[in-house]
């Protein structure tokens, strides 16, 4: 039994059946996900094939908003399929609702109703990221019978990145940090910040001389270099 169970999947690793859902999107997201069948973008050279039967659906590519009217169908056909299984939610309508997202009659994202293993954004996103999508779920899918280790989150440029630390020039300045850098506020270590320097100019020393006397003649200040040059 274990042979053919693993037979099985390896077949379905290797040959992935996805079922489209549209849930009410404007058919931008739709469009993009028939041209992956087209053979400028050939998602059939991956082994995958789109049917329309959930019960031999092994990842359900779901567009769209989700409302009241087709929660209920959406959760029916997630049941159906048979385990293991991966759910794509393509496009920003089926991530939160886009630009309907707070209206009266939308519910939210797919992951309101079922659980999502892949998002692909976008408005509507390429062929090329569904594709990309369709392959991860497939990683999914192997994690879940253990065929293979569980896909870590895909991060966007501007996302921050747990596992690795910020180095520090990216971190910003503590105000209340000590010029020693300790990151502790005087208050803190129990000591006084120790005053400024004094940044006035140094003041000479009065010689008794007239600031405003004029030096006799012959006797201009001058460098080294005019003193020189006087005495030859």
């Amino acid at each position: 039994m274990d042979i053919f169970r693993n037979l099985l999947h390896h077949g379905r690793m290797k040959s992935p059946w996805f079922l489209h859902f549209d849930c009410g999107s404007c058919n931008g997201c739709d469009i993009e996900t028939l041209a992956c069948l087209t053979p400028r973008y050939d998602v059939e050279r991956f082994g995958a094939v789109n049917i329309g039967n959930p019960k031999h659906a092994d990842v359900l590519l779901v567009t769209g908003t989700v409302n009241p009217r087709n929660r209920l169908v959406l959760r029916q056909i997630f049941d159906q399929m048979p385990s293991p299984k991966a759910v794509v939610a393509v496009g920003a309508c089926s991530l939160s609702g886009g630009v309907f997202r707070g209206a009266y009659n939308v519910v939210g994202g797919v992951h309101e109703v079922i659980p999502v293993d892949v998002s692909v954004p976008g408005c509507p996103p390429r062929p090329e990221a569904i594709i990309d999508g369709l392959l991860e779920a497939m990683a999914a899918m192997a994690a879940k019978i253990g065929r293979g280790p569980a896909p870590g989150p895909t991060l966007m440029p501007w996302d921050p990145d747990p596992g690795r630390e910020e180095p520090a020039s990216a971190r910003p300045p503590d105000s209340r940090a000590a010029p020693d850098g300790n990151g502790k506020a005087p208050e803190e270590r129990g000591t006084a910040p120790a005053p400024a320097p004094d940044a006035s100019p140094p003041v000479a020393e009065d010689s008794g001389r007239d600031p405003d006397a004029r030096p006799p003649d012959g006797h201009d200040q001058a460098g080294p270099g005019s003193a020189g040059t006087a005495a030859g």
